[in-house]
């Protein structure tokens, strides 16, 4: 059975920070990403990573306050979030890119992260 299960959300004032976690099972995922929605906005594409090397990706809105991170033994992938904005206010989904593959197919049901003034 794949998972991928997202934790870390939550509700934090502008400028604070916030550490996202997501663990995969069932797969052998080649690269995991972070996305996120807001309401009545498109999912957007915020940060990505491969398992096996490679420089991490990052969407224009968040380059310099969000880094994404791995730790292979433990298939976790994470999202450090800093120097938070009300416009980060979102649902954030962790997703996996499997081997054999070339597009996201699986998807952690969401954290909610929401940014107060």
């Amino acid at each position: 059975q794949v998972q991928l299960v997202e934790s870390g959300g939550g509700l934090v004032q502008a400028g604070g920070s916030l550490r996202l976690s997501c663990v995969a099972s069932g797969r052998t995922f080649i690269q995991m990403g972070w996305f996120r929605q807001a309401p009545g906005k498109e999912r957007e594409h915020v940060a990505a990573i491969t398992w096996y090397g490679g420089s991490p990706w990052y969407a224009d809105s968040v380059k310099g306050r969000f880094t994404i991170s791995k730790d292979n033994a433990k298939n976790m992938v994470y999202l450090q979030m800093n120097s938070l904005k009300p416009e980060d206010t979102a649902v954030y989904h962790c997703a996996g890119v499997e081997k054999g593959t070339n597009q996201y197919n699986y998807w952690g049901q969401g954290t909610q992260v929401t940014v107060s003034l």
